[in-house]
């Protein structure tokens, strides 16, 4: 364990010893021996400790596009590492079996800052993810870690639900390079209802991260009759735009999982999702379906193909190592 950051601690007169954790938007007041919404940070004698802290429940070497991130290093792989535990309760999580476990009855294994970047080197590795479950939770952990990348300079990349205090998140900015960032639905009620928590939260995440010129990428699940009408789209199609209009926006085909049973979405409903997507944005793709015409980026100046990708095959062609399109000269906003 590692006493956290972020927390106010009990009081020397306060007989029952609770502490405020001050990490994400929950602040979770947590009674000696308890723990907050996220199974992750427990109340040891009025002190506050991070259960997960150099602990991992999976290790693996992926594509970046599985992130997914399609702007940032194309067609390279990146170590991904993911631990347990979440600031949601998503009713849909696919990947329910470590997000909503205990670090106690998980199975976790050691893992160290240390063998995260000696896994790196090895697999010649873009740098290292923070994914699988959410990542922020294992603050005092990804922040080390993400210090030692840097000093390396290899790349940190977070896939997070966004839902972190301002404080904690400019600190962490300062290592980070890339992120995508899950908005679950452009209504509070479905994050209430379904995810047990905020919107606002996560879209000042978005603006803050983009403000201190991470690369930020966006994916929303469209849920059948949940989040998918054409007014919700299109209202967050407008926030995207607003925020600019080359954030890469990833669209995903929702399966039933977990405690949701709705059907799988139609694909008329993700072809009109892009639809309206596209009229707005320059970057728009469609993920968790078969057909890879929605995975291509091509050149919005001149329609040059960028990066041609079929699956997890990724060709880096159109595009030159400082991001502008070999055909017209532009900037595309791609890192290579």
């Amino acid at each position: 364990m590692r006493e956290a950051l972020y927390y106010d601690a009990a009081a020397p007169d306060e007989k029952n010893k609770s502490v405020h954790c001050r990490l994400c938007p929950h602040e979770c007041k947590i009674l000696p021996y308890k723990t907050g919404i996220c199974s992750a940070r427990k109340n040891i004698e009025g002190k506050l400790y991070s259960l997960t802290y150099a602990k991992a429940s999976s290790i693996n070497l992926d594509p970046i596009e599985k992130k997914p991130l399609y702007h940032f290093y194309p067609g390279s792989e990146i170590l991904s590492v993911g631990a347990v535990g979440c600031t949601f309760r998503c009713l849909h999580c696919q990947n329910w079996q470590i997000s909503m476990a205990k670090p106690e009855d998980s199975g976790m294994r050691n893992f160290t800052t240390e063998e995260a970047l000696e896994l790196a080197r090895k697999y010649d590795s873009v740098g290292i993810a923070y994914t699988y479950n959410e990542p922020l939770i294992n603050y005092e952990w990804l922040l080390e870690t993400s210090k030692a990348f840097h000093n390396e300079g290899l790349k940190n990349a977070l896939v997070t639900n966004g839902y972190i205090n301002e404080k904690p998140l400019l600190e962490l900015l300062q290592y980070t390079d890339a992120a995508n960032i899950d908005v679950k639905s452009f209504r509070e009620d479905f994050y209430a209802k379904i995810c047990g928590a905020k919107l606002e939260p996560v879209l000042k995440t978005v603006k803050t991260m983009i403000k201190n010129k991470v690369h930020v990428e966006l994916t929303y699940l469209i849920i059948t009759n949940r989040n998918d009408s054409e007014q919700e789209i299109s209202d967050f199609v407008d926030w995207v735009a607003s925020i600019g209009d080359t954030v890469p926006l990833h669209f995903s085909r929702y399966f039933p999982t977990h405690k949701m049973a709705e059907p799988p979405t139609p694909l008329g409903k993700l072809e009109e999702a892009y639809k309206i997507a596209a009229k707005k944005l320059k970057y728009v793709y469609v993920g968790n379906v078969h057909e890879d015409k929605y995975s291509k980026t091509v050149c919005p100046h001149c329609g040059n193909m960028l990066v041609n990708r079929a699956g997890y095959k990724t060709e880096v062609t159109g595009v030159d190592e400082n991001g502008a399109c070999k055909k017209c000269g532009k900037k595309t906003g791609i890192i290579c």
